[in-house]
């Protein structure tokens, strides 16, 4: 199964905190960077943070320090812990490889910052 799966978006009040999570086949992550990604309406979509088969991480300037990416290997697993959120990180968050490939899009998650 090639494809993609996000889960654990929804509503949350600014300064709170949500994990967003990616599960897929073990092609998609094997050996490769993964990334996730996220869409405001009427904007392209932007790359959020990235982690390496090593673990290795980086983050959009914007992010830093709130938001951090893992990967689980062995359960071809990645997440994304989003603390301190702010109106602005409202967007469909997506993940994908490093760079990103076409037919692994799923249909993401909607992440919405309150005031």
């Amino acid at each position: 199964q090639r494809q993609l799966v996000e889960s654990g978006g929804g509503s949350v009040q600014a300064g709170g905190s949500l994990t967003v999570a990616c599960v897929g086949s073990g092609s998609i992550f094997r050996g490769n960077t993964m990334a996730w990604y996220r869409r405001v309406p009427g904007k392209e979509r932007e790359v959020v943070a990235r982690i390496g088969r090593d673990g290795r991480t980086s983050y959009e300037d914007s992010v830093k320090g709130r938001f951090t990416i893992s990967r689980d290997n062995a359960k071809n697993m990645m997440s994304l812990q989003m603390n301190s959120l702010q109106p602005e990180d409202t967007a469909v968050y997506y993940c994908n490889q490093w760079p990103p490939a076409r037919p692994f899009w799923g249909q993401g998650t909607l992440v919405t910052v309150t005031v």
